[in-house]
């Protein structure tokens, strides 16, 4: 299981009490196959910017599609622009390959026909649930710093303070400022929205 894999799952365990934002948790995806790609040792951070490294089958579809849409020119993709870039539907994609892995499912509900609105939850007894909730149990300081800059987790594991790894620091950074940031930009366009609803009603 991957990194993203988990968070993925976690999100789905925790939107019946905390929902998170599909787009925010495409974000956090993309810093998850960061951090996964640098434990692999398939990239390095220099600063915020990626540096890749040789590449190599790393056994997992999305993550081997990642290191593929690596920037492989000087001066490479900032961790910000590799969010933005690489998370554009990135929510979608896990979800699909966790449903062909048989790891979630989308429950029918006669009120809801199209596939598209149902809700995908994470079969309870799968491998791979078990191992999410595992580390998530653990309070591991990486899940738990991506889950708490989507919103699902109110603080990150204590042991995120004792963090010492600068690629580590630096993607759950911007994650988190990428998230705001995406947030900001919801809330302005909801307040355009408003105005424009307004004109048309008229005084």
């Amino acid at each position: 299981m991957t990194t993203a894999q988990d968070l993925l799952i976690v999100t789905l365990d925790s939107a019946a009490d905390r929902p998170a934002e599909q787009g925010d948790v495409s974000l956090a995806l993309a810093g998850a196959e960061l951090l996964d790609l640098a434990d692999a040792r398939a990239v390095t951070l220099d600063g915020d910017h990626i540096v890749p490294g040789p590449q190599h089958d790393l056994g997992e579809r999305l993550l081997n599609e990642a290191v593929s849409a690596l920037v492989r020119q000087a001066p490479y993709e900032s961790v910000e622009e590799w969010l933005w870039r690489r998370g554009r539907g990135l929510h979608a994609a896990y979800l699909a390959a966790l449903e062909t892995e048989g790891d979630v499912t989308r429950p029918r509900r006669r009120w809801s026909p199209l596939r598209s609105e149902r809700t995908a939850v994470a079969v309870p007894d799968s491998p791979a649930r078990s191992h999410a909730a595992e580390r998530w149990a653990s309070g591991e300081p990486v899940l738990a710093g991506l889950a708490t800059a989507v919103g699902i987790r109110d603080e990150p594991s204590e042991d995120l303070a004792d963090l010492t790894d600068d690629a580590v620091i630096t993607v759950l950074a911007a994650v988190s400022d990428a998230v705001t940031e995406l947030a900001a930009v919801r809330q302005r366009r909801s307040i355009e929205d408003a105005a424009f609803d307004n004109i048309w009603r008229g005084p």
